[in-house]
């Protein structure tokens, strides 16, 4: 699948003027609030139309405003997940997901209805009604509902910016399965570097109505104009043993190996390591006595001052990266310079199937 977007658009004193494309997996359109991902996401589904603008996917052109094309949103075959799963409560959980049927094409396998119950993990749902789910319940169905529609393309407006942390992690397994399972290319529109560094194959970072970088989640999460908070380096790595007794398992990565808090993994299986700057310390020698699981020895390959008296430090451990997020005193005591060997000490560790 290839998805082509360019659009402007003047609403209000906002002013989107932006463009990218995707080639399948899950796209992220990723910055703050009132960056412009939603007007982005309304206009790729039909539901707002562009001042100027072109949507082609896999050929077939959708909108040209210079030709005069806009083929509805009925028409375009796409599913939508809001924020709120937007269910109908009169409805049995089973008759929401059946509905989605109507849209779909004849030659849908009716074989999919039970795959994606599975997939999602809501065969105990299917009698209930809305009024009695919880909120990650309730989104698992409405992502269920869009499936079963066989969209092309899957459009997800930030589905888990209602729920709470607990929501959310009871929520983000099944988008990975999804992801992982199912050939639907998605659009996945969200604020939060965790989602985007579990989830994203690609990442188009946004802000004031405008593309300001396009790269993989390590590429993007990565840069100083990422969200600081939670903004640092995502590795691959593949599970080497895991020790169920202490709920943890042990990752390699291109040089070193890391601990992470996890005993459901299987050794083998590929995963990601999301390593935010701000839990990164920095040693010229190895540390002794330190509750820290995660040490990695490496050399400063970069150090990047900003205006706030800090400086994020690059540290090259074989083909990886580790940011820090340090102060310039700290620089200055340590006299790091490139090229010199530190240990980069890892307080957290957020982790990705």
């Amino acid at each position: 699948m290839t998805l082509l977007v360019e659009a402007k658009q003047k609403l209000g004193a906002f002013s989107l003027d932006a463009g990218f494309s995707s080639e399948g997996g899950v796209t992220a359109l990723f910055g703050r609030s009132g960056s412009g991902k939603t007007s982005m996401v309304r206009i790729i589904a039909g539901l707002a139309k562009p001042d100027h603008g072109r949507l082609e996917i896999d050929g077939e052109v959708l909108v040209d405003t210079q030709k005069r094309i806009f083929v509805p949103k009925h028409r375009r075959r796409f599913g939508y997940v809001f924020q709120e799963g937007r269910l109908f409560p009169h409805l049995s959980v089973r008759q929401n997901l059946t509905y989605g049927r109507w849209f779909a094409p004849k030659t849908a396998q009716l074989a999919e209805f039970d795959r994606i119950i599975d997939m999602l993990g809501i065969d105990a749902l299917l009698d209930r009604r809305p009024g009695g789910l919880s909120g990650g319940e309730k989104q698992r169905v409405a992502i269920g509902r869009a499936l079963l529609s066989a969209p092309r393309l899957l459009l997800m407006d930030e589905p888990l910016a209602a729920l709470d942390e607990a929501r959310k992690a009871e929520i983000l397994p099944y988008l990975q399965r999804l992801r992982d399972e199912m050939a639907t290319p998605i659009v996945y529109v969200s604020h939060s570097v965790a989602e985007v560094a579990q989830l994203a194959d690609k990442v188009v970072m946004m802000a004031a109505g405008r593309v300001e970088a396009t790269g993989t989640p390590s590429e993007i999460l990565s840069l100083p104009s990422a969200d600081r908070r939670e903004a640092g380096a995502v590795l691959s790595g593949i599970v080497q043993r895991v020790d169920p007794a202490h709920g943890i398992s042990t990752v390699g990565l291109s040089a070193a190996v890391m601990t992470v808090p996890s005993a459901r993994l299987v050794a083998g299986q590929s995963v990601r390591v999301h390593i935010p700057e701000r839990d990164v310390m920095v040693a010229t020698i190895h540390p002794q006595g330190l509750s820290a699981l995660n040490i990695i020895e490496g050399l400063v390959s970069a150090i990047e001052p900003d205006r706030e008296g800090m400086a994020r430090i690059h540290i090259r451990s074989g083909d990886d990266i580790v940011l820090a997020r340090i102060t310039m005193l700290s620089v200055e005591r340590l006299e790091l310079a490139i090229g010199k060997p530190v240990f980069a000490v890892i307080k957290t560790v957020a982790l990705e199937r």
